[in-house]
């Protein structure tokens, strides 16, 4: 399942998105390793203070061993019961006859260090063959006297001081040593602070609001930057688009930003004025071709009308029909491909319906068919999609003999692909029918433009125009226009 979320997993579409997400994921790795080798110093730390707290403890505990040593066998009582008495000592000793029995804990790294470290301590001072042992119990299963004694049986004065730390009831470290037969001298003590617990902690409280607010602090800087820095770019964007699409009144770009972003808005300040200027002297030049063409062709058609010869005047009449046709073609072509209209919301639904209109049956079989609709409008030049999509549609018709259009429409993309019921276009030939006077088949009337200004308005718009042959028989033209998602 993990597999599977991870390759499901993308990245975000956005600078800013990617950005943030690159950054919290530096900030996790450095935050991570950085913890990781604090709170391994931490704990080497308190590992070393705790086993020089134990050691302190067990030199302690030698003194009471050896003092108790000193006194005669009928004084040890009564040093005993002063002590219990006086309360507030650090060790709770008794003298049994034996060793009392009781629950050890579960064993783990701090304990065993403490364990080892009185044990190495008390068999230096007292030998290495003495009868001893140390465990840690918990306090509600603690005994004292050979009586077997709970610590809440016990008067608090006795005990209650020395081995409970309320709320904590941390474990008490318990350790019986022979000092004779049939007298075993019993010491419970806890460990002092900051040792108590003897559970390995985790990071800080302190430490991980410390992480998160850093973290959070990062991520809101990193983010007003980048989008500080990505507003110049959107600027750049929206003046490229507007510049594709053919707007008359594209202003220059704000020149604002970094450096690098500031070299980029005045490379297409450039780009633009060239752009403007090209576009202007190819309008001109093009009228003044369509006006200095007409006029030979016109006279050249009054000469040939005054020709006795009836054969040639039908050989120079075909020429002169086919030179208008090409005239025409190129200037139909232009015209087009150079459709001057504002970007607005367009309407692809109403669009769609009123150009397969003539062509649907009353009964909804005719050579036309629809499927699916556009889920919103898009933003363009209206006139020029209907001339885009026509050209597709018509070209259906006339080289298929019916249509079968199908929408695909998202947040990111409009996809509409028509296919016919024709013969196809050889696969050598599927990029060649985009050319201009191109005809696959030579007995339809026309300039064989279709495809080719169809391509043309998709690439103004930042789409495309693509043709793929089914296996069924049939040609699939496929249109696929991008939407501006910021």
């Amino acid at each position: 399942m993990a597999i599977k979320a991870l390759r499901n997993f993308r990245l975000p579409r956005s600078l800013l998105g990617r950005m943030l997400l690159l950054t919290l994921l530096a900030i996790l790795l450095a935050q991570t390793l950085s913890s990781a080798i604090w709170l391994s110093q931490l704990r080497t730390t308190q590992l070393e203070g705790l086993v020089n707290s134990a050691r302190s403890m067990a030199h302690s505990m030698n003194a009471t061993v050896t003092y108790l040593r000193s006194l005669p066998l009928a004084y040890r009582p009564l040093v005993l019961d002063q002590m219990r008495s006086m309360g507030g000592t650090r060790f709770v000793v008794s003298l049994n006859d034996k060793p009392l029995e009781m629950q050890v804990l579960e064993p783990t790294p701090r304990k065993q260090a403490v364990i080892d470290a009185v044990d190495q301590v008390l068999r230096q001072s007292l030998g290495p063959d003495v009868d001893m042992s140390v465990k840690f119990v918990s306090p509600q299963d603690l005994r004292i006297f050979n009586a077997g004694l709970k610590l809440d049986e016990l008067p608090r004065s006795w005990a209650h001081f020395a081995l409970t730390l309320e709320p904590v009831n941390p474990p008490v470290l318990v350790t019986q040593i022979k000092m004779a037969q049939g007298e075993w001298l019993y010491i419970a003590s806890l460990l002092p602070q900051p040792y108590t617990s003897l559970e390995e902690e985790g990071l800080p409280a302190l430490q991980v609001w410390f992480i998160v607010l850093s973290s959070i602090f990062l991520l809101l800087f990193i983010g007003v930057l980048v989008h500080w820095q990505s507003r110049p770019l959107k600027r750049l964007a929206k003046a490229a688009r507007d510049m594709s699409l053919g707007e008359d009144d594209v202003q220059p770009v704000e020149i604002a930003g970094g450096s690098e972003v500031v070299e980029v808005g005045r490379a297409l300040n450039t780009m633009r004025a060239r752009i403007s200027r090209y576009l202007t002297e190819r309008g001109q030049l093009f009228s003044a071709i369509s006006h200095d063409l007409r006029t030979p062709i016109t006279r050249l058609r009054l000469r040939v009308e005054l020709l006795d010869d009836e054969q040639l005047q039908y050989k120079f009449g075909r020429d002169l029909d086919e030179l208008e046709m090409l005239v025409k073609g190129a200037l139909q072509c232009v015209k087009d491909t150079d459709i001057h209209e504002n970007i607005e919301p367009v309407d692809l639904n109403t669009l769609l319906d009123c150009l397969i209109e003539p062509y649907l049956h009353p009964q909804g079989n005719g050579r036309v068919t629809l499927q699916g609709r556009a889920v919103s409008t898009y933003s363009g030049k209206s006139l020029a999609l209907r001339r885009c999509m026509g050209n597709l549609i018509d070209n259906a018709l006339k080289y298929g003999k019916y249509a079968h259009l199908c929408i695909e429409d998202n947040k990111h993309a409009f996809t509409l692909t028509v296919d016919d019921e024709g013969p196809g276009v050889p696969e050598q030939r599927l990029e060649q029918v985009f050319e201009p006077h191109f005809r696959l088949a030579g007995q339809q009337q026309g300039y064989g433009l279709g495809l080719g200004i169809a391509r043309s308005i998709a690439h103004s718009h930042g789409g495309e125009v693509s043709l793929q042959n089914l296996r069924t028989g049939g040609l699939r033209v496929t249109l696929y226009l991008p939407r501006n998602v910021d």
